[in-house]
């Protein structure tokens, strides 16, 4: 079989043409595996959890009898100490989880400890 004299560098423009496309889409068009999706995937959706359930533990750290005292208690502890205080509180369980999300109790006692600025 016979090819014309042309096929060999239209072959090696073709694969060079697609590792640089390879290359440039990686590198910055921002394109991804699928793994990384996945993985890109669970941190949003792990983080908007966090987003969901920082206000109801808030709520309901702040609602308890002593609510005002066990805050300035918590506002007094040292910034990395917060989210353990809540933890061991009992607040940052969710109805029907088993154990506390360390990541919602951080979230819930940054809410907590800092207060709301005032809307003008």
């Amino acid at each position: 079989m016979k090819f014309p004299t042309n096929t060999k560098p239209m072959v090696w423009g073709a694969v060079i043409g697609a590792v640089a496309c390879m290359i440039i889409g990686f590198s910055w068009g921002g394109w991804v595996t699928g793994g990384t999706a996945r993985k890109d995937a669970a941190t949003a959706a792990h983080a908007a959890v966090v987003v969901a359930l920082a206000p109801i533990c808030a709520a309901q750290y702040r609602a308890q009898s002593d609510g005002p005292a066990k805050i300035a208690e918590l506002a007094k502890a040292s910034s990395w100490e917060r989210g353990s205080v809540v933890e061991k509180s009992g607040y940052a369980l969710m109805p029907g989880s088993k154990t506390t999300d360390s990541d919602v109790a951080r979230a819930c006692a940054e809410m907590l400890a800092t207060p709301p600025t005032p809307k003008v």
